[in-house]
């Protein structure tokens, strides 16, 4: 009699109830935009600059959350994220809470409130693994600022970077904006959405 070793036996592709037996695409929805690339999200990045330099920050960043590539490559993504942190800075902050109300109000406003948290969450991960991944000697020196008073001021000199804690700063605003209005239905909609930014 031939042993068998059961500890080796797949069971899982015996059993029909099985999630590896169960198509994952169906979780998807069937609204999901065609693929997109990265000079479309280019040209996207274009036209969001264009709004915001002709005054209207509403626009800008209605017509970037809307235009989000929900099936697009890696690479568009990582420009449309760009885009959208650009928008998200170029607000002031007096604005914010005039602005969120105008995108997340309407038709499709549930959706765009979404699709912004999404970014905020990804915009924090991306600044978080990028400030962790460097190695001391890579990181950037600290160097005397002068003040023109005499004194100076001994900060990191990373201007080209967008300033790392400036740019995690705005993320958190935008993300108590959002969660006032909105309230916390959205970070529970956006923590279990299969689709991402």
């Amino acid at each position: 009699m031939a042993q068998i070793n059961y500890r080796t036996i797949n069971i899982d592709v015996l059993d029909p109830e099985s999630s590896i037996n169960f198509p994952m695409d169906t979780l998807l929805p069937g609204s999901l935009p065609e693929p997109t690339n990265s000079s479309a999200a280019a040209s996207v990045a274009q036209q969001v600059r264009q709004l915001l330099r002709g005054g209207d920050p509403e626009g800008a960043l209605r017509h970037v959350l809307d235009t989000a590539p929900l099936g697009g490559d890696a690479q568009a993504k990582e420009v449309h994220l760009a885009t959208v942190i650009d928008v998200l800075q170029g607000i002031r902050q007096g604005e914010m809470l005039k602005v969120l109300e105008g995108v997340i109000s309407g038709d499709g406003g549930t959706e765009r409130a979404d699709c912004l948290m999404k970014y905020i969450y990804k915009g924090m991960a991306v600044q978080s693994s990028a400030s962790g991944s460097q190695s001391p000697s890579s990181r950037k020196t600290l160097s005397p600022q002068a003040t023109g008073s005499g004194f100076s001021q001994v900060q990191a000199r990373n201007f080209g970077e967008g300033g790392g804690g400036q740019h995690m700063s705005v993320l958190l605003s935008w993300h108590e904006k959002l969660v006032e209005l909105t309230g916390h239905g959205t970070i529970v909609r956006v923590l279990t959405d299969r689709r991402t930014v």
